[in-house]
């Protein structure tokens, strides 16, 4: 299989951590694929029509994006422990927490593109609502941190993980642990998986 990858999108580490958890990493081939807002990739469009990663194309040459579906097919390729429960509260409750993490990265990434902007051409009614509504998921988890930490590893914690380290990664300055102390320790916990040491963004990286 073949993986349009970025060492800098969160979403694509989202898959990567997946690979890494289920053994299933060897299978696919990464192929290092820019995807900006601005400058559409007729290299990714040919697997993807959207121009966004990760677009994961499969061994028949069937594509699949974006990563909810790429993690729930790769989940279903292993022997181990379904990252996706398969069924009850459980599974409802791993779907919500991956639509959090995954509508939080959607809010982020455009808050930081406004944010890099001049000021002359901010919306601060953009800006403001993109804080709002942040600063409102997180208080959210703050208060599922204790239940977050007692269920078990699943895909709502890759994209819960992933989200908070992109918000350390882009947004340095919200400091969002300062008011989120069981999150934060809860994220600490999930920052000290190999998955999730081996897939630390880096501007370094090629």
């Amino acid at each position: 299989m073949k993986l349009h990858w970025s060492p800098r999108s969160p979403f694509v580490r989202k898959v990567v951590i997946l690979l890494k958890e289920t053994g299933l990493e060897p299978r696919v081939d990464y192929v290092r694929s820019v995807a900006a807002i601005a400058t559409p990739n007729p290299a990714i469009m040919a697997d993807n029509p959207l121009s966004q990663i990760p677009a994961l194309v499969l061994d028949s040459g069937e594509p699949l994006y974006d990563s909810p579906v790429i993690c729930e097919y790769l989940d279903t390729l292993h022997t181990g422990p379904r990252l996706f429960p398969q069924q009850g509260p459980a599974r409802w409750t791993a779907l919500r927490r991956q639509a959090l993490g995954d509508g939080m990265l959607a809010i982020l990434l455009i808050w930081r593109q406004e944010r890099m902007k001049t000021s002359a051409q901010q919306l601060p009614a953009w800006l403001d609502s993109f804080a709002t509504k942040i600063d409102a998921a997180l208080d959210r988890l703050e208060a599922e941190a204790p239940a977050l930490a007692a269920s078990g590893f699943d895909i709502g914690h890759i994209t819960i993980g992933c989200t908070l380290s992109y918000l350390d990664y882009r947004f340095a300055d919200l400091d969002w642990r300062a008011r989120h102390p069981r999150l934060a320790a809860w994220h600490l916990e999930f920052c000290a998986r190999p998955s999730a040491l081996a897939t630390v963004p880096d501007d370094a990286q090629a």
